[in-house]
């Protein structure tokens, strides 16, 4: 199972009056895997405070992370550009995941840390946060930037859902190395004016238009199938996230 973000478990703490480890340890044994990244949005108290004060700090942000490390738990790190940030705090946000990796290997936990890095831009309609869409040129260049930066971070997942398909058939020549999924179901960019959608064969496709091999993957990046040339399924599934 692959759930939760680090707000929904800081919520989790308040209601039960139970520690943070407890928490997270009672999860794991309880069947949980991984943590999603969700929330991450910009990982500096400056730009947090305008736009999600609610979430927390980043520190509250990157505990829950890094216990989610130190139980065993595999993680991923998402990344949100557009809220008017700078470019310094872009860097600043890529540099403590990274340092929050490094800790993870130097500590040797069981868990491979951040499984993945997926940095997506920010969707301005039926928003009260009213600014330009972030170009494809600036999305590819995070995208590439991030690929330099994490190199301890092992997967770097496109973001179609919010750049379109032909964007993301790019972004696989820019450093992601995972396509991300059809998605069963998509409540956050959707509302928010991003309405791209695509099904598994057209995804295969772009992948083999990048000039990439397509395969399926579950939740730990273990490879389940390699479509060969030209193969296609009859049934569409949902790869995890």
């Amino acid at each position: 199972m692959h759930s939760f973000s680090p707000a929904e478990i800081r919520k989790m703490q308040e209601v039960s009056g139970l520690s943070l480890e407890q928490v997270v340890r009672e999860l794991r044994e309880a069947g949980l895997d991984s943590l999603p990244g969700g929330g991450a949005e910009i990982l500096d108290d400056r730009i947090r405070k305008q736009i999600s004060r609610h979430k927390g700090t980043w520190r509250d942000w990157m505990d829950v992370m890094q216990m989610a490390h130190k139980v065993g738990l595999n993680t991923s790190a998402t990344m949100v550009i557009g809220f008017g940030e700078t470019m310094e705090e872009r860097a600043l946000h890529m540099l403590r995941i990274r340092d929050a990796q490094d800790q993870c290997i130097e500590n040797k936990y069981d868990s491979k840390g951040f499984l993945a890095f997926i940095p997506f831009t920010f969707q301005p309609d039926n928003t009260g946060l009213k600014r330009e869409r972030e170009t494809p040129e600036a999305y590819l260049k995070t995208v590439a930037i991030g690929r330099l930066m994490l190199d301890n971070v092992p997967h770097l997942q496109s973001s179609w859902v919010t750049m379109g398909p032909e964007v993301g058939k790019l972004s696989l020549s820019y450093g992601c190395n995972d396509f991300g999924s059809t998605m069963m179901e998509e409540n956050v960019v959707s509302s928010a004016g991003a309405v791209h959608k695509v099904n598994i064969n057209s995804i295969l496709e772009l992948i083999r238009e990048a000039g990439k091999i397509p395969a399926q993957r579950n939740t730990r990046y273990d490879i389940l199938k390699v479509f060969k040339d030209g193969t296609q399924v009859e049934r569409d599934f949902v790869m995890q996230n």
